[in-house]
Order: structure tokens, then sequence, then C-alpha cells
């Protein structure tokens, strides 16, 4: 298994990183892309990513979008230019909309430009999305990404869903599907095929609802994969092969 979408450099991990890493491997979880959010994370979360060799991408997530945004998309095109031909750079991202967290004009402009940045380093986007899937679809549309991305943390249901497939996009999978209460995502995963998602924890963060004052960790994948093949009555092992596919496919790993 691979997290697709993992904070492991956050302070939350710093105790136990090297404990953790060694639980996910006895698991199955054999490696895991950690998100950029915002540039002063950036060296951590890459000192991180070379010491483990995990996977990363490199972005401005929309709760912490800069005053001097154009200064921030400089520094985001130079660090692409830097690690472009680094194997383990993935994607631009996390970046996206949020309208629960500090929404404005300058999210929409932060994110055109990330857009931007990964159509011209031919990379996918890893998508923040919430309550703002019309305004997220329209730019989509407008920027034409060549390479996709994901909607990651995707709680939508089936129709929305569509509209992000039909663009290109998976959608990311986590904890909120343990939730019994879940109705329209758990539909949306029964409803559609499997090569349209992926699997992700977004850890420390989305902990699942019956652990929801725990720190979520990757371990937490399994439990996923269990219920996505409750879902669509299909083995695990048939479950994990395409969601690994999936992955490797869109982020070619």
């Amino acid at each position: 298994m691979i997290d697709t979408h993992a904070h492991l450099d956050m302070p939350e991990f710093d105790a136990d990183r090297t404990e953790l890493v060694a639980a996910m491997a006895a698991h199955g979880i054999t490696s895991a892309i950690i998100p950029g959010v915002t540039v002063d994370a950036w060296d951590k979360q890459l000192d991180i990513a070379v010491k483990y060799q995990w996977y990363f991408s490199l972005g401005i997530h929309p709760w912490y979008v800069p005053d001097d945004i154009d200064d921030a998309i400089c520094k985001l095109d130079a660090k692409l230019k830097q690690y472009r031909k680094n194997k383990h750079l993935v994607a631009v991202g996390e970046c996206g909309l949020d309208k629960l967290h500090n929404w404005s004009d300058k999210q929409l402009l932060i994110l055109e430009k990330q857009l931007e940045l990964a159509q011209k380093y031919q990379l996918p986007v890893i998508l923040h999305a919430v309550k703002a899937h019309q305004e997220l679809l329209g730019l989509l549309r407008k920027a034409k990404l060549s390479r996709g991305g994901v909607v990651h943390g995707f709680y939508g249901n089936s129709i929305v869903a569509q509209q992000y497939i039909d663009l290109g996009f998976k959608l990311g999978i986590g904890g909120l599907l343990l939730n019994p209460s879940a109705k329209k995502l758990r539909q949306a995963v029964t409803d559609l095929p499997l090569n349209h998602f992926l699997l992700e924890t977004d850890s420390p963060s989305m902990s699942p609802f019956d652990e929801v004052n725990q720190r979520n960790t990757p371990l937490t994948l399994t439990r996923i994969v269990s219920e996505i093949s409750f879902l669509k009555k299909t083995e695990t092992v048939c479950i994990l092969e395409q969601l690994n596919k999936n992955a490797v496919q869109l982020f070619e790993l």
C-alpha cells in the first residue's frame, strides 16, 4: 500500500516517526506522498522525504495563502525547477479552495497560479476542496491540465465525483469512508469504477469517526481498504492491486 496523502512531516510525528515507519512496513505500507502546504515548511518536508525516501509534492494550501502571492509563487516555481528531475517529486500541491477557512478571491488567485505551474512542469495536482466544488471545477475546466490530478479527501456524491472524473481527476478516499453516516461518499464508492480512486489518510488529520480524538496515521489504510472491499463486494487483494495501479499511473511512481 501507498498512502497518497499523509502529512508525515508535521510536528505530531516528530516524537515517533521512525517507529511509525516500522509499523507501516509491518502492515504492508511501503511508501507515502507528503504534500506541501506552506513556503516556510518546505525545507523540513523535503528533509524528511529524503530521509525516508518518500514521495512529495510542493504547493501552497488554501489555509496558508500569504500576503505576497507573487513572491510565494516565485519561490514555488524555483523549488519545482530545482527538484523537477528528482523522481520523488510527483505533484504540485496541496492547493485548492476552502470556503470554511479564510475564503477570499486570493484563494482563487493563488490556486490559478499553481495550476499554471502544474501545466508548466507537467505535473498532476493534489487538490483540497471544501464547499467550493463548482468554483474549483470551473478553474479546472479553464486550466485543461494535461496530467490531471486528485481531489483529496473527497466527500461528495456520485454526480460531483463524475464531474471531476470527466476532467481526468481521481478521488482520494480516506477515513471518512468508515463513517456509516457518510452516505453520499459510501454510495459514490459503491457506484463508481475502482480505477477512479486513490487511497489516503490525510494524517495526522481526518481520523476515523471512532478514533476522533486520536492522531491519524497511515495505519488506517488497512481499515479503508477493507471497507472498500466490503462496499465493492470484491476481494481485498483485487482492491489493493487496482488502487496501487491508480497511484503508480497518476504520479508515475
